[in-house]
């Protein structure tokens, strides 16, 4: 049996097929593109959320207490310190006053030799011993009668008013006992529902959560017009702290704001826009140098000068320090600005008005030339987004005299936002032990005495003195001076 022979492909047999391959080709070449760029979106997702879990408060505007769900290092950096008191440090031990308010004397009954009987004209010295107590506190009634007098002359009869403090209902509760629940509630943020069980337990008054609310709403009403000289001197003063947070009025969400100075606080709520910091009253007339993070809403106020906050900036330096470990150029930037801030703070303590030439120079070079290298490390890219090291270089190069005005007014201008940032904690305070407020006005209440025992606290006075002095018509008022 003869073979049969093989029979070749045509011509258009073999371009068919080639054209199928290369189809193939072209579609397994799209699907590699697509699997790398898939791989290279997957790839910065990964990155971006190892980012986010390596934030703490040392390289983010996260909380300290955020870092307590952060795994510590298995070999923390020792400071050869030992734990507690150090050698050295000056004691706080309780000391013996000169003048007591009462003395107890304790005189031996009988003669420890031969029995006979002693009393204090024997005595021929004693030792001393000092006890602190306050007494208990019981709550007592006091009834007021406003008398109806008839005149012997004429027979008209004259009614006595009743004290200021006393409120027209038959029965009431004293301005102590009112300046105590409002302390507990602002102050101390003790939950309206536990305040009344607090007073019970050390006073013995049955007062309702109800009546504890009131009294919030009260004391809001009676710091008025300090509150409204503390904005007024705000509005003026050369330095102001502003900063904001959120909270939560119930289920909403709400921006919190807060203009304060080292020597006055004004707390309020509005939107996370320039309108809700407008809220205050205070920013669209202030004049003066503005210390704050690099929120863009600050920026909408052309008749202020501005001071960027230093701690927020060491703290991105930081992060992208870590996002980008073979870069030097957010270790150099970060160290001048510290040793600008050495500079600013030796010659306030100096009493200086300005860093001497020759000791700012070096600084400001590796600043400037740390931000020059890092933007030729991060060149923009396409589009609007950049990335977060490119944004933060550009920053700092564009708004360098906001990041650097500490430098060129020390003792005037601060580094940080820290008197700020610190006017913002009680508020976080109380939503973490009382909850968040049920209503705008008990918020905005809130607020207003919270302001008005900071700015009081900040002149010397405690806290309940503030509050009791509202409460029985000799309100604190804010001296008027323009402090920084």
């Amino acid at each position: 049996m003869s073979k049969t022979p093989d029979r070749r492909p045509s011509y258009d047999e073999l371009a068919a097929l080639v054209v199928r391959q290369m189809a193939t080709m072209e579609a397994q070449r799209q699907t590699i593109a697509q699997l790398e760029a898939t791989v290279e979106r997957l790839t910065a997702r990964v990155a971006e959320l190892e980012r986010r879990q390596n934030r703490n408060s040392g390289n983010s505007s996260l909380l300290p207490s955020s870092d307590t769900f952060v795994r510590p290092d298995k070999t923390p950096a020792k400071s050869g310190r030992r734990r507690g008191r150090q050698p050295g440090a000056p004691g706080s031990g309780l000391a013996m006053v000169e003048v007591p308010d009462e003395v107890e004397h304790h005189v031996p009954a009988a003669c420890g030799g031969c029995g006979k009987k002693l009393s204090a004209t024997d005595s021929v010295g004693y030792t001393r011993r000092q006890v602190r107590d306050i007494p208990l506190v019981t709550v007592t009634v006091t009834e007021h009668r406003a008398h109806r007098c008839r005149c012997g002359g004429c027979g008209a009869v004259t009614s006595a008013d009743m004290p200021e403090m006393v409120a027209g209902a038959p029965s009431s509760y004293g301005p102590n006992l009112r300046a105590l629940a409002a302390y507990l509630l602002v102050f101390q943020h003790v939950p309206v529902e536990r305040c009344p069980q607090l007073i019970a337990d050390v006073t013995g008054a049955r007062v309702s959560p109800g009546w504890v609310s009131s009294v919030l709403a009260e004391a809001a009403i009676l710091v008025a017009d300090s509150i409204t000289l503390i904005r007024a001197l705000l509005t003026l003063t050369h330095v102001l702290h502003v900063d904001e947070t959120t909270t939560r009025i119930g289920a909403r969400r709400r921006w919190l704001h807060v203009a304060c100075t080292t020597t006055l606080t004004l707390l309020g709520l509005g939107e996370r826009s320039r309108q809700g910091a407008n809220s205050l009253g205070v920013l669209p007339q202030f004049r003066g140098v503005l210390v704050h993070d690099s929120l863009s809403l600050y920026n909408g106020y052309p008749h202020a000068r501005h001071q960027l906050c230093g701690a927020h900036l060491v703290r991105e330096l930081s992060a992208a320090a870590e996002d980008h470990p073979g870069q030097r150029w957010p270790a150099q930037i970060r160290w001048a600005l510290a040793e600008l801030n050495k500079q600013a703070i030796k010659a306030r303590d100096s009493g200086l008005t300005e860093i001497p030439p020759e000791r700012v120079r070096i600084y400001l070079q590796a600043f400037h030339r740390g931000i020059a290298v890092g933007l030729s490390l991060h060149p923009r890219t396409p589009g609007r987004e950049q990335s977060q090291a490119r944004n933060l270089l550009e920053r700092l190069r564009d708004r360098a005299g906001d990041v650097l005005r500490f430098a060129d007014f020390p003792g005037w201008v601060p580094f940080t936002n820290n008197t700020g940032e610190r006017a913002l904690r009680p508020v976080k305070t109380q939503v973490k032990i009382s909850g968040c407020h049920q209503s705008e006005d008990g918020a905005a209440h809130w607020l207003t005495v919270r302001s008005y025992l900071d700015s009081a606290r900040k002149h010397g006075l405690s806290a309940f003195e503030a509050i009791h002095r509202a409460f029985t018509s000799n309100l604190w008022m804010p001296p008027v001076a323009l402090d920084a």
